[in-house]
């Protein structure tokens, strides 16, 4: 009998996408589907990202260099000190996404059975990414009875054992669009440099901060700079998921070093993708501004539209685009999937990420679901229109 490693057999589905053969299905029925399962922004990528594809005058597609052509680490560098942080362009390795950029920085840091502390509910690939380094990701519960806000530092503090490698943690939030306060990242800060462990910061959603609220990196704490690590990327902010290009940002030249060697045996990021990163890195403060002012109208649309559908709680959002969301069902796989196998107003519905798929702890999450508001304001207006009716009648189902 053919076999396969316990490694690929014990990685999760994907609470974002498993969901996708049933979408698929109710499209070939003929049903619209509102997809509030993934963060694909809807607002269009810059077109300086494609003219600087088009007007290039490469006659080869060649490799670049495996930390990122020089050009684009000079320029998300220049980003970063626009935003007051000293970085140069031999502190940022250019990754095939975020994702790769985690997995890189999972692989230098993690030896089996190692452990990285993640407050929960995270972003489900974190446990993917941490599963094939044959990792394990210990959460740290926060409850949208707080609004998701961090857990104190002593709950964190409880969880440290001898294989703890790290902390992490998304700011803004994916799933919960919670923002962390500086306070709030001066005290993780603390334990980092108490506990010799790294900090390691997700913050691929840093524009996106609303009602007047700042967004306070990593990178701007003082006395743990060897400790900070920060993972990002172009597909939030820019609106270019498909271009597969984010980048690992570090002061500290020994991790730099480990995964520049992961980043050889991968030989290089895609050409085409830099190419358009280092045009958009460019792009003036107003179009940061036009993006949050957008995604702020969503928000409130969003959070105005839940909390008048009976028995829903949706939290205060105030970064990202997403919202963790309580619905009165006792199990959100079921009805997501139910959404889309059997139920359908005025020709749509509504495809959801379900919540448990964003915790560790078994039995978190059952009730809740993540909505990623990246549609526009009609669209999402209707999307909301048809879950109420859709609770309305899946209760009545189930009754």
């Amino acid at each position: 009998m053919l076999k396969f490693s316990d490694r690929a057999q014990g990685l999760p589905a994907s609470p974002i996408r498993k969901l996708v053969p049933f979408a698929e299905a109710a499209k070939d029925r003929g049903t619209n589907v509102f997809h509030l399962n993934i963060g694909q922004p809807d607002i269009e990528t810059p077109p300086q990202f494609f003219e600087a594809i088009i007007n290039s005058n490469m006659k080869v597609l060649a490799y670049s260099h495996s930390a990122g052509i020089e050009s684009l680490r000079e320029q998300i560098a220049a980003y970063y000190q626009r935003l007051g942080h000293s970085i140069d362009q031999g502190q940022v390795l250019v990754t095939t996404g975020a994702s790769e950029a985690l997995s890189f920085v999972f692989t230098a840091l993690m030896n089996p059975g190692d452990e990285v502390i993640v407050p929960e509910p995270f972003y489900a690939n974190y446990l993917s990414f941490a599963l094939g380094k044959d990792g394990v990701i210990v959460p740290v519960t926060s409850s949208i009875e707080e609004d998701f806000a961090l857990p104190p530092v002593e709950a964190f503090e409880a969880k440290i054992t001898s294989k703890t490698r790290a902390i992490l943690i998304c700011n803004p939030g994916n799933p919960t669009g919670v923002l962390y306060p500086r306070e709030a990242l001066e005290k993780l800060a603390e334990i980092a440099k108490k506990h010799d462990l790294f900090l390691i910061a997700d913050e691929v959603y840093r524009e996106f901060a609303y009602d007047s609220n700042e967004h306070h990196s990593t990178l701007g704490l003082s006395g743990i700079e060897d400790n900070v690590i920060v993972i990002d990327s172009i597909s939030k902010r820019f609106s270019a998921c498909g271009a597969r290009i984010g980048c690992i940002v570090t002061r500290n030249a020994e991790l730099m070093q480990m995964v520049l060697k992961m980043a050889q045996a991968r030989l290089s990021p895609p050409s085409f993708g830099q190419l358009g990163a280092e045009a958009v890195y460019q792009l003036p403060q107003s179009y940061y501004d036009g993006m949050v002012q957008e995604y702020a109208s969503r928000r409130d649309l969003l959070k105005a539209s839940l909390d008048q559908i009976e028995g829903v709680v949706c939290p205060e959002v105030n970064g990202a685009f997403y919202a963790m969301v309580r619905l009165p069902v006792a199990n959100s796989e079921d009805f997501c999937q139910w959404m889309l196998e059997e139920f359908s107003y005025e020709g749509s519905t509504v495809m959801m990420a379900p919540g448990a798929g964003f915790y560790a702890t078994p039995g978190n999450g059952n009730d809740e679901v993540r909505i990623a508001y990246v549609l526009n304001c009609e669209d999402l207006k209707k999307a909301m229109e048809c879950l109420k009716h859709g609770l309305i009648a899946y209760a009545n189902r189930q009754a």
